[in-house]
Formats: structure tokens, sequence, C-alpha cells
């Protein structure tokens, strides 16, 4: 198997580092540079001792121009407006990237300024994709530049998409509560994700205010032709990693379980990284633990007409780095699955 030189650009967060761990085993990666404003000429082993022998780069802070002529595919694992900043130049060295930030998940300008900052390379979204591989598989393996969704968007969208393209359920009616591990507010030091902050609570944030409800509302209008609403709800619970989301809409008509599964098996026919649960059995986040799969589960509410579907995944790898490596397979010709045939950490 040819190997794919890479570099990570803001490889010491926490999705950078799992992007590292994943990819260094990738039979079809050489890792050329890691990038870390942070920790410049320190061995990453040393940062990173679970990786000591494993991964034998340092870290540097080489201008990301520069970067480009040491790697064929780059990822961007960097904050919001940081990325629109650094990717133009790497296209422009025919580099293709993966970002892992906000900046090209959007279509339209406007609603990314609305939610984040001023956008720079507003010339570049029209080609960028949206990197959800069971929606934009083809569109991906295509794309030189691909924007990695966020966390609580892969969650949502992948659980309700089969309803959404369907019309099986009123439109008007999607609700999404989610529940997300601290390591998904980023690894800079915050006092509102201290162990103490959070050991042993249990709290809602940004409630009608999430940055993450307008990818959901962007993906799922697109499944459905016509506008679609969200009421998205995200909550902290003190585990480090995974998110679950309990998904609710009104049925249009009345359906059985067995019946709505039929509909998830067609729309994920094929599909690596989708784990449809039996009837009566729903997701536990420490089932996908350190793994890409998004396992999703599905009960009628049938006294009141509506569906639940419990979805979940690992936030740092499947809403992440695990994704983000699974549509650098696609963009380069390996098999979906290559280096993320990893078995979820059992307990």
């Amino acid at each position: 198997m040819k190997k794919i030189k890479v570099a990570v650009i803001g490889a010491s967060g926490y999705a950078g580092l799992e992007l590292v761990r994943i990819l260094v085993r990738h039979p079809g990666c050489e890792l050329a540079a890691l990038h870390s404003l942070e920790y410049p000429g320190r061995p990453f082993a040393e940062v990173f001792p679970a990786l000591a022998g494993i991964v034998q780069l340092s870290f540097s802070d080489t201008a990301p121009e520069e970067i480009s002529a040491q790697a064929e595919v780059i990822f961007t694992a960097v904050p919001h407006q940081a990325a629109m900043g650094m990717i133009p130049p790497l296209l422009a060295k025919d580099c293709r990237v993966v970002d892992l930030s906000a900046d090209f998940r959007f279509k339209d300008a406007a609603v990314y300024e609305k939610w984040y900052q001023p956008h720079s390379a507003k010339g570049l979204l029209a080609e960028a994709v949206y990197g959800l591989p069971e929606l934009h598989g083809y569109a991906v393996s295509r794309a030189r530049l691909v924007g990695n969704p966020g966390c609580y968007p892969t969650c949502v969208i992948l659980g309700m998409a089969p309803l959404v393209q369907n019309k099986l359920v009123h439109l008007d009616s999607l609700i999404a509560d989610c529940k997300s591990g601290v390591s998904g507010a980023g690894r800079a030091v915050s006092l509102a994700t201290l162990y103490c902050e959070v050991n042993e609570g249990f709290r809602a944030y940004k409630v009608a205010e999430h940055r993450h409800n307008p990818e959901m509302e962007q993906e799922l209008s697109l499944l459905a032709g016509e506008p679609v609403q969200v009421t998205f709800t995200p909550h902290l619970v003190p585990m480090s990693r995974g998110i679950l989301g309990t998904l609710y809409a009104r049925l249009v008509k009345p359906m059985t379980e067995v019946e709505i599964l039929n509909f998830y098996q067609s729309f994920y026919e094929g599909q690596p990284f989708i784990r449809l649960l039996p009837q009566g059995s729903l997701p536990n986040t420490i089932n996908v633990r350190g793994s890409n799969y998004c396992d999703i589960g599905v009960k009628v509410d049938a006294d009141r007409g509506r569906v639940i579907v419990i979805s979940a995944i690992d936030n740092l790898h499947r809403g992440a780095a695990g994704q983000a490596v699974h549509n650098f397979n696609l963009m380069m010709g390996f098999p979906e699955t290559t280096g993320l045939d990893l078995v979820p950490l059992i307990p």
C-alpha cells in the first residue's frame, strides 16, 4: 500500500492527539510533521508518554505554508478562524486538507458569520465538502477540501437522517437532547471544565444558542428538500468522552419500530461505521468509546405518536479525528475502514 505523507496542524489538542493515535498505525500514512505552537521543539512522546516508542517526531511551529512542502494531506485541528487563514495557502501548494474547525462546514457565509465571526475565505465555501461520509461520501472522494463535521451534528444528523429523508416525521417537531463528555470543550484550561466544577454535576449549556445547531439544520434541510429546524439542547456530563443523543419527532402516521428500523437499514446499507441495534436495545456511550462507530436505537411511543431515536458516538473519534481519517481514506482511495478498525475500549 502506497504511503501518503500527512501532517497534523494543532497536534497537541485532544482532537489532534486522537488523530496522531490513529494515523501512526494507518498502513497508508507516513506522519511527516506535527505542528504545535504550545510545544515547539519538544518530542511528541515527551508531552504524551502514552505514545512513547510509537511516535518519534517532535512538535514544530513551522509556518503552515512550509508544512505544505512536507506533506500531501494536511489535517488542520485548530480553532475556528485560525483555519480559514492557513488553508488557502495550503491548497495553493496542491495539498489536500481535512479541516476539523467549523470554518468550511457551511455553504452560506452569512450563516457562518452569524454564529462565528467574519469569514476571510468565502470563495472556498462552495468548493468545500461537508465531511459526513454516509451522506457525502462520493463528493468527499473527489474533494481537495473537506469540512469535518462537529461532534454534536454527527450524532444528531446520523440519528435523524433516515426519518427526515423519507418524510416519516413532521419536520417542525425535531428535538435533539444531547449529553457530552468534558473533552468536547477542548484541552485548554477553563474554570467551567475543571474537575471540581464538573464532577458529580450535570448541566445544560448554550441552550438555544449552540453553534452546532445550524450545522444540523443545513444538512437535514438538504435531505428533506425543504427548510428544517431542530430544537437542540446540549448538556455536560462528568465523563471524559462520548456523546449520547436522545432525538424526538412526531410521526406522520402510526408506525412500528420494525418498520422504522427497515428504513434505517436501507438508508445505511453498506455503511461500515453505523451499527443499528436490534429492537429492544438502546445505545450506551461506553460501547463506542475509542471507536468510529455510531450506534443507533429506535423506540416508538405509540400513545403519543412519537419516535425516539438514541444515537451514541465517541466525540473525539467519530465526532472528530476518526471521521477525519474516514474522509482521508475516501479522498485518497483507501478502503473506508483503513486504520479505523479499532475495537471500542471495553471497560
